[in-house]
């Protein structure tokens, strides 16, 4: 059996993006680890907050109980802080991840890679998916540590079906619905459209068969705003958005293979 690490910027984001295919292969056996390069600290303050509780504990707990939901056999920390969306004071702090030398932050994502001797790593595309620069370090520092790695894993990037999410707007639309709330060309966080264009990916993860599995992981992240609209989906809905996890990986030939990475790669 493989191991694979994936690497995530913020409790939350391993929820919404790869929790499917890390369900999937946990399932199948394989050795799932899951990295943060933060503990979201700049996330939403929740209302129950504890006295002496920082939101990066309560994020670091949720990320824990996702973990336990999706099968995750090892969480581990790459110990920055959250930098904030693109232009926020935050970015220049001292420990914000993107402001992180990529060779540090590379040298302590290979600790974990060599310790597992994995066979796959996970990061994001180029611009993150959306322009967060966390999320754009994160490709940075997993290209690095590719290079650095003692056996070359593969290295894959979640990313978001660009040509897919301009289908479900057209379809939205076709239903009466106008406002579907996104616009995949439109400039997201980095002025960059979201995602990736279809004859860019290679891999397509059909994560419907463990759908409830990404439910409870998002639900897992309960202080986070933007998971109570994303559960607040009716079901179709919900699969329709999140039931579909996509992958570039490198050396691959063009194309895109309805299959999982591990279990059909």
């Amino acid at each position: 059996m493989s191991t694979i690490v994936l690497l995530h910027a913020h409790p939350d984001d391993e929820a919404s993006q790869t929790a499917g295919t890390m369900r999937l292969a946990a399932d199948a056996g394989h050795r799932v680890v899951c990295v943060y390069a933060t503990d979201g600290d700049h996330g939403t303050v929740p209302a129950d907050l504890a006295e002496g509780e920082t939101v990066g504990a309560r994020r670091r707990v949720e990320a824990a109980a996702s973990a336990e939901v999706l099968g995750t056999a090892r969480v581990a920390w790459l110990g920055y802080a959250d930098s904030g969306m693109t232009g926020w004071e935050q970015n220049e702090g001292e420990r914000a991840f993107a402001r992180a030398s990529t060779e540090e932050a590379a040298a302590r994502l290979v600790a974990v890679l060599d310790e597992e001797d994995a066979d796959a790593v996970v990061g994001y595309d180029w611009h993150g998916g959306y322009g967060h620069p966390d999320h754009v370090k994160v490709h940075d520092v997993v290209r690095r540590a590719v290079e650095l790695a003692a056996r070359r894993p593969r290295w894959l990037q979640a990313t978001m079906n660009r040509d897919h999410i301009r289908r479900l707007v057209a379809a939205a639309r076709e239903a009466g619905l106008e406002d579907v709330g996104i616009d995949p060309d439109a400039p997201a966080d980095d002025g960059n459209p979201f995602g990736t264009p279809e004859d860019e990916l290679h891999w397509h993860v059909d994560a419907r068969p463990v759908l409830a599995a990404k439910r409870a992981a998002l639900a897992a992240h309960a202080s986070q705003e933007d998971v109570g609209w994303m559960l607040g989906m009716p079901q179709e809905q919900f699969a329709m958005a999140f039931g579909d996890e996509w992958f570039i990986e490198e050396g691959r030939p063009a194309g895109v293979v309805d299959g999982h990475p591990l279990l059909d790669g």
